[in-house]
């Protein structure tokens, strides 16, 4: 018997692997997006004048769950290669591609900074691209998992752009809180 591990312990080894990273990427991308307040409701974005192809704010609480689901499951497949020649460059490239993707929310929607979220989603795209190359090296079908989130990251790259060409004072746009002003009686 020249096998190490059986089929099924192989299996067994990916889904462990699976239930693991899966939910953590998506909490932290969850994280990344509540911590900086990054919905359609929020004040600031709403005073932002909107490409023609934005589109709905529901999509993206649908497709960036879903995006970084399928996401962990690429990454789980590749942590799971173990002794796959190419293994260490594709967790390292997407760990960075990742802790880029988390720093995008936090600057475009917590700090106002559309321009610099701009470039900030191109290396996330040029990393993400790598990433993917590198995956594929490694497990093909993990490759073809991340080519959605490419897609995505590249039509919220133009949505980036356009937002901050139709916007070139988003930076410094102030919207103030709401408050209430209770009367001293007199």
């Amino acid at each position: 018997m020249n096998q190490l591990a059986s089929p099924s312990q192989l299996r067994m080894s990916l889904l462990r692997w699976a239930l693991f990273v899966i939910p953590v990427i998506m909490f932290l991308g969850f994280f990344a997006g509540t911590l900086s307040g990054s919905t359609e409701e929020k004040a600031w974005y709403q005073t932002l004048i909107k490409p023609d192809i934005q589109p709905p704010g529901w999509v993206f609480g649908v497709v960036w769950p879903t995006l970084y689901f399928m996401m962990g499951l690429a990454f789980a497949m590749v942590l799971h290669a173990r002794g796959a020649r190419h293994r260490n460059v594709a967790v390292a490239l997407f760990v960075t591609q990742f802790l880029i993707n988390l720093t995008w929310s936090p600057v475009f929607f917590g700090q106002h900074q559309v321009t610099t979220a701009f470039y900030i989603i191109l290396v996330m795209l040029v990393m993400a691209i790598a990433t993917t190359f590198a995956f594929a090296r490694v497990r093909k079908a993990a490759a073809w998992l991340m080519v959605p989130y490419l897609v995505w990251i590249s039509f919220a790259s133009i949505l980036n752009f356009q937002i901050d060409q139709l916007n070139p004072d988003a930076e410094s746009l102030y919207v103030p809180a709401v408050t209430s002003q209770i009367g001293n009686g007199g």
